[in-house]
C-alpha cells in the first residue's frame, strides 16, 4: 500500500521558503572565511595587549558588513553585473583620480579618501573593478588570440597606472596577478604571459647580474620566435630580444628616478636583511625571530614577548601571522595556511563548474587575488619576499581591504547559487 508523502511542517517550510534564494551557495567556503575573519580578530587582541579592544572590535564589525554584503551579493545574479561593467570600470578609474587630486597622504603614499571620518581606500575596491572588466573583456572572445590579450592590457592599463602613481606598487603588484591568472584561465598561451613579465626579470637581472640579462634577453627571443605568430624575418625573436633589452634599461631608469627611497630599501633589505637590521630591515627580522621564537606549539595565546613587548612593528595589519607562528607555533602556521588553501580550492571548484565562461573568469579572478596576496604576505613574514603593503585576507586589519575581499566572495557565491543557469550578455 503506498504511503501519502508528509507535508512539511509550517515552520520548516517558511525556513525552506526563506533561504530558497541561497540555496546553491558554496556554504563551506563561507563558513572558511567567517571563521578566518574571527581568528584575525583574537590574533589582533593578541598583538595590542595594552590598548583597548578599538582594533579588533572595529575588525569584527567590518567583517559583518563584509558578510552581509557577501550575502546579498550571493543572491543577485552575477550576470546581471556584465550590463553595467563600463559603468564600473568609469567609476573605478575617477575614484583612483580622486585619490591622486584630494587623497590624504600616510608615510609617503597618496591612497586614501576621508569620508565622513572613515578612511576609504579606492585602490582596494579597484581590484574587483578590473576583475569584473576583464571577465566582460572575455567572455565572449577568449584570450587563445594575441589581439585579446592586448585589448585587456590596454584596458587594465589606465588604472594599473593610477595605482602605480599613488604610488602603491603592492596593490599594482595584485593588479598585475588578476590579469594574468584570468588571462592563463582564458586559455592564453603560457609562453604569452612568460614572455609579458619577462621584461620584469630583466630589469632585475640587469642591476644584479648584466650577463644573465644578455641571455635571458637572447632566450626570450627564441620563444618568442617559437611561439609569436610573426616569425618571419625574424621579426618575433627582435622582438623578444628587444623588449627584454629595452626591459633592463627601463628598470635602471625606475630605479633611478620613478621608485621611491622606501621601495628601494625593501629591495635591497631583502637581498640582505643584516645589513640594517635597526632600520629598514627590522620589521622583517622581528618576525622571522617571532615565528622562530613559537617552535612546534607556540607560546600560547596571548603569549610570547615578541608580540607582547610589540617589538614587531604593525604586527596588527601586514605582519599579524608572524603573531600565529609565535603564539600558536608551526602547528598554528601549518592549520592557517591549511585554511587558506581550502578556501582557495572551494573557489577553483566555483570556477570550474560555473555554467558560463563570465562566471569562470569572475571566480578565476577572485582565487588570483586571494592566492596571490596570500602567498605573498605570508611569504614577506618569513623572509621569503621582500616587504610589500600586501594585507593577509580576511586576517590584517583593514577595513577597505575586509569588504573588498568579502566583495569578492559575494561574487563567488553568486556563481556559485547560479550554476545552473546560463546567460549571456
Amino acid at each position: 500500500m503506498l504511503q501519502k508523502k508528509s507535508r512539511s511542517s509550517p515552520p520548516n517550510f517558511i525556513l525552506q521558503y526563506i533561504f530558497k534564494p541561497w540555496q546553491q551557495m558554496d556554504l563551506p567556503l563561507l563558513f572558511l572565511t567567517v571563521a578566518v575573519t574571527i581568528f584575525g580578530g583574537i590574533m589582533i587582541r593578541s598583538t595590542q595587549p595594552n590598548k583597548v579592544v578599538d582594533d579588533c572590535l572595529w575588525h569584527w564589525i567590518t567583517g559583518g558588513v563584509g558578510i552581509f554584503f557577501a550575502v546579498i551579493l550571493a543572491r543577485v545574479p552575477y550576470q546581471n553585473w556584465f550590463k553595467f561593467h563600463w559603468l564600473i570600470y568609469t567609476i573605478t578609474n575617477l575614484s583612483l583620480i580622486a585619490v591622486l587630486v584630494t587623497g590624504m597622504s600616510v608615510k609617503g603614499a597618496q591612497r586614501w579618501i576621508n569620508i565622513f571620518g572613515f578612511y576609504f581606500q579606492p585602490s582596494e575596491f579597484a581590484k574587483i573593478g578590473i576583475i569584473l572588466t576583464i571577465a566582460a573583456l572575455l567572455q565572449k572572445h577568449t584570450a587563445n588570440k594575441l589581439k585579446h590579450v592586448f585589448k585587456v592590457l590596454a584596458f587594465t592599463g589606465l588604472p594599473w597606472l593610477l595605482v602605480f602613481r599613488q604610488p602603491d606598487l603592492a596593490t599594482s603588484l595584485v593588479f598585475g596577478a588578476i590579469v594574468l591568472g584570468m588571462l592563463y584561465w582564458a586559455n592564453a598561451n603560457p609562453c604569452w604571459l612568460l614572455l609579458l613579465i619577462s621584461p620584469i626579470i630583466a630589469a632585475i637581472l640587469d642591476n644584479l647580474f648584466k650577463p644573465g640579462w644578455i641571455i635571458w634577453s637572447i632566450f626570450m627571443g627564441v620563444l618568442a620566435w617559437l611561439y609569436l605568430p610573426w616569425q618571419r624575418f625574424g621579426i618575433s625573436a627582435l622582438g623578444g630580444i628587444s623588449l627584454n633589452l629595452f626591459g633592463g634599461e627601463l628598470g635602471a631608469f625606475a630605479w633611478n628616478n620613478i621608485l621611491k627611497p622606501y621601495q628601494k630599501t625593501r629591495l635591497t633589505v631583502f637581498l640582505n636583511p643584516e645589513q640594517d637590521t635597526l632600520a629598514s630591515g627590522y620589521h622583517q627580522v622581528q618576525s622571522k625571530i617571532a615565528i622562530g621564537s613559537g617552535q612546534l606549539w607556540g607560546w600560547g595565546l596571548n603569549q610570547g614577548p615578541m608580540t607582547q613587548l610589540g617589538f614587531v612593528p604593525e604586527q596588527h595589519t601586514d605582519f599579524i601571522f608572524s603573531a600565529v607562528g609565535e603564539q600558536l607555533g608551526f602547528i598554528g602556521c601549518v592549520i592557517t595556511i591549511s585554511i587558506f588553501c581550502l578556501i582557495c580550492l572551494r573557489i577553483l571548484h566555483i570556477a570550474q563548474t560555473a555554467s558560463d565562461n563570465c562566471g569562470s573568469l569572475l571566480a578565476a579572478g577572485v582565487l588570483s587575488m586571494i592566492l596571490f596576496q596570500t602567498v605573498v604576505n605570508i611569504g614577506m613574514t618569513i623572509g621569503l619576499v621582500p616587504v610589500a603593503g600586501i594585507p593577509l585576507p580576511w586576517m590584517t586589519y583593514g577595513r577597505s581591504a575586509m569588504l573588498t575581499n568579502f566583495i569578492g566572495i559575494g561574487l563567488v557565491e553568486s556563481v556559485a547559487n547560479f550554476r545552473n543557469q546560463c546567460k549571456y550578455y
